[in-house]
């Protein structure tokens, strides 16, 4: 194994905490069709696979006719209130900050756009290479293609990439890519769902820093 060069992160529930922004979201959508008012504790068990998919999730089969409104309803609110609560999670930017040798990635499965303008508002942007999200390409995780496109544009072997993320989604990515992988405990899921990951970082992304280390040693 050779010296890890490129760090793929997820989003949502990695760098960012955006369950108060996607509940207000829900909810708002699904208000005017009788829906109970969902808690964030209810919503961060179902994202993960994309907005639309949320929407079939909650929406269930019975009232699927609905979905189109709710999820154009839910797409109009959330725009407007992309970060009003969303932060990044304590030690993220500092982490950041001391990753500058490393290339970096981020790949979402929210939308591209909402992934792109959400790191800009927050002043991430500019961390991040390449910025992809669940329609960037023809799949998305835990298909493998979206980490393989970004080592493409690389020009990078698996090897010398990381992914880091708190879904079991995010660690089948890396793993079908053939990369390493890194489960995050202090988002959106326990970490006994991430069993399948290389690493584990428990509490504070900062905990990466030694996994690099870790690596480097054993190389």
């Amino acid at each position: 194994m050779e010296q890890i060069r490129l760090i793929i992160f997820d989003l949502d529930g990695t760098l960012v905490d955006s369950s108060r922004d996607i509940t207000n979201a829900l909810n708002y959508a699904l208000k005017p069709y009788g829906f109970k008012t969902m808690a964030v504790e209810e919503t961060v068990k179902l994202v993960g696979e994309g907005i639309t998919r949320l929407m079939e999730k909650v929406i269930g089969t019975e009232k699927i006719g609905i979905k189109d409104d709710v999820l154009k309803r839910f797409l109009e609110f959330y725009s407007d209130h992309l970060t009003e609560y969303t932060r990044p999670y304590t030690g993220v930017t500092e982490t950041l900050n001391k990753l500058s040798t490393y290339g970096k990635a981020v790949i979402s499965n929210k939308r591209e756009g909402l992934s792109r303008r959400l790191l800009e508002e927050l002043g991430m942007a500019s961390y991040f290479d390449h910025i992809l999200g669940g329609d960037s390409t023809p799949e998305k995780k835990p298909s493998p293609l979206p980490v393989l496109t970004v080592l493409k544009r690389e020009r990078l072997t698996a090897d010398k990439a990381l992914m880091v993320g708190d879904s079991n989604l995010d660690i089948e990515a890396g793993k079908n890519a053939g990369v390493i992988t890194a489960g995050v405990g202090y988002g959106y899921r326990p970490l006994e769902a991430l069993k399948g990951a290389d690493f584990t970082i428990r509490e504070c992304l900062s905990e990466l820093l030694d996994i690099l280390k870790k690596i480097q040693t054993e190389n």
